[in-house]
């Protein structure tokens, strides 16, 4: 079985599954991610849907030894494709993403410098303020896989109080640094919808309880508390307000499923929550936990 984006169809069709082969351990095995949406045709990499209001982009490139090439072309053809529109979430799924990638860089930095690079020629030097939520994690295969969404609708982005932007992180981490936003909130009809990135344990820009799924479960979970708070979401990503709540947790350890659900039971999720357990590698290898969080229908504060 593998972890699958649904897209809903206008008029109760069958849903459009974009599958990124990420296996499911446990959970929702898709999430619904647009609706309302048809099919417009290919820009680049990218095959494109497009429905009131919105627009979703799915790109597949063979990363092959130019992880770093790759990721400049992917982001290329999806900024050309967003064009005019504001992008409101990424996920990213980078091959072998803790492994060098045959010229002395981990991947995972390689495709960090190719993506701001792409920003920097479509944007300028000041693309930072651009920048909506995302998540990168490692792939099952060889190939880049890159999923966007974005809308008509103005965003606005995010950071942590306790955390470094990821796109100002010093160069210990790679010679060009993550490029996203903590969390994106969109208003809309009906309500707001959140993206919150991939979280992990980092406080500062430094990782925290390195190896200790434990250790970084909790120091996720309050990561989370502190962007919800800055998104204007209270301390509970908007829990009780009406919203429906989506969490992705990546696992670098299947075997940690049963004790993480149950610390995240304990924690953050309440009844109705959907939750999606996957295995994936972390984007730094003394992690093994991550978390992102799709809210929909939030009341606005």
């Amino acid at each position: 079985m593998t972890f699958s984006f649904a897209l809903g169809l206008a008029g109760g069709g069958p849903a459009v599954v974009l599958d990124t082969g990420v296996p499911v351990l446990d959970g929702a095995p898709t999430e619904n991610i647009a609706e309302g949406v048809r099919a417009v045709g290919v820009a680049g990499a990218f095959r494109i849907w497009r429905g009131d209001g919105v627009l979703v982009g799915f790109g597949q490139a063979d990363a092959g030894p130019g992880l770093e090439a790759a990721a400049g072309r992917a982001y290329g053809d999806l900024l050309e494709a967003a064009r005019g529109s504001s992008l409101y979430r990424i996920w990213n799924f980078v091959p072998r993403i803790n492994e060098d990638g045959g010229d002395g860089l981990e991947n995972y930095r390689s495709f960090c410098r190719g993506r701001s690079l792409a920003f920097e020629r479509a944007l300028g030097p000041d693309f930072h303020g651009s920048l909506p939520a995302a998540s990168a994690v490692g792939g099952p295969d060889g190939r880049l896989t890159v999923v966007f969404l974005a809308g008509d609708r103005p965003a606005k982005h995010f950071e942590s109080p306790v955390q470094v932007p990821a796109y100002r992180y010093p160069p210990e981490h790679g010679s060009r640094p993550p490029s996203f936003a903590r969390a994106t909130l969109v208003e809309r009809r009906g309500g707001l919808d959140a993206f919150i990135s991939g979280t992990s344990a980092i406080f500062g820009h430094a990782t925290v309880a390195a190896h200790d799924t434990r250790g970084q479960v909790g120091r996720t979970v309050e990561n989370l508390a502190l962007i919800s708070r800055a998104c204007g979401l209270g301390d509970r990503l908007g829990e009780g307000s009406g919203c429906t709540r989506h969490f992705k947790v990546y696992l670098r350890d299947p075997s940690d499923q049963p004790a993480v659900a149950r610390a995240l039971a304990d924690s953050v999720l309440s009844r109705g929550d959907l939750v999606s357990y996957l295995r994936a590698d972390v984007c730094r290898e003394a992690l093994n936990v991550e978390i992102e969080v799709a809210i929909r229908g939030a009341a606005s504060s």
